[in-house]
């Protein structure tokens, strides 16, 4: 039954883009928008298939089951899987074979890869090893001796308030405008944009309860700014859909994570911003431009919903002008 309810689905997504393709005089950008929102009605996910040593592979199966019952993130969960499926096509061993050296010479073939890339692969590993040693089904964790590189000192992209005036006068849509205003004001993730519902809104404290990073729950807040897009947006709505944002088509399906990001770069193609607007770049400068207008790192930490001060200082930047204006209001001569 499982199986015959899989094949009439995908039967139906396969009649959809093929109609999206078909439909006459279509440019490249309407058939991209027209999919994206086609697969933004389905919960598509990749195939489960391990490949490599069998033991290996129940090995990653034992350690993604265990980690789900502690109750990690689904998002991290697939990240996990991503990455250990990965490594044991690279490391066709059994889990009680692989060495030290093995794992250094899988990591090595990741030159490419910035730092901080590399460092999380290597942390999915210490992770999977060092799991599977503490629960003693294998003697040894192979990835204890492997310290991970350096992280890279950099500071976080942002629009400054001329570009992001410009992104909100390339902004044509009551939907696009709504949707750039939440990213920014909220500092959210797009993630945590994403799954934001219409009732979830707190009109009154201007706020909404996310769930961000290891099913951490915070507090994010509107400016007026958004407030006001936000509901010109939802007053032109004539969908029941309880989703925030959703798709232009009908049957106007909750706007998934890549329909963000296309809206977002339409949006960015019609401005003349040169640098690259993304979801992202919002949260980014949320929080520069908090910082630089004397917001306290504490609250910015609290505002992004960081674990950790370290990763909220990435987003510390400072101008010449700055420079100057404290050194001639501070040094003592």
């Amino acid at each position: 039954m499982a199986a015959q309810i899989l094949s009439s689905t995908a039967e139906i997504m396969l009649e959809q883009i093929t109609d999206a393709i078909d439909c006459p005089n279509a440019d490249k950008q309407y058939i991209q928008q027209a999919i994206t929102e086609i697969l933004a009605q389905y919960d598509i996910k990749p195939a489960l298939v391990m490949s490599g040593n069998p033991d290996l592979a129940q090995k990653i199966k034992l350690f993604l089951s265990g980690k789900r019952l502690e109750g990690l993130a689904k998002s991290t969960l697939k990240g996990y899987g991503h990455e250990l499926r990965l490594f044991s096509q690279y490391v066709p061993r059994a889990t009680d074979e692989i060495t030290t050296g093995d794992i250094r010479i899988y990591l090595s073939e990741f030159e490419h890869l910035k730092t901080s890339s590399l460092s999380k692969r290597l942390s999915v590993l210490k992770s999977m090893f060092g799991w599977l040693t503490a629960e003693k089904i294998i003697p040894n964790d192979v990835t204890k001796q492997i310290k991970p590189p350096k992280k890279e000192q950099r500071i976080q992209e942002y629009l400054n308030i001329g570009e992001l005036e410009m992104v909100r006068e390339a902004c044509i849509t009551p939907r696009e405008r709504a949707l750039m205003e939440v990213l920014y004001a909220t500092g959210g993730r797009l993630s945590e944009i994403q799954k934001m519902s219409r009732g979830d809104i707190d009109y009154q404290s201007m706020s909404v309860s996310v769930i961000g990073k290891g099913d951490k729950q915070r507090i994010v807040y509107f400016s007026q700014k958004a407030i006001y897009h936000l509901k010109k947006y939802l007053m032109r709505r004539l969908d029941d859909n309880p989703a925030l944002f959703v798709s232009i088509r009908k049957p106007h399906g909750r706007l998934s994570g890549r329909g963000i990001e296309h809206v977002i770069q339409v949006i960015s193609d019609r401005s003349e911003v040169e640098k690259n607007v993304h979801p992202h770049i919002f949260r980014h400068t949320f929080a520069t431009l908090l910082l630089q207008n004397g917001a306290s790192l504490i609250a910015v930490q609290e505002l992004l919903g960081h674990s950790d001060p370290k990763t909220t200082m990435t987003y510390v930047s400072i101008t010449s002008e700055q420079k100057k204006q404290s050194y001639n209001q501070y040094f003592v001569q």
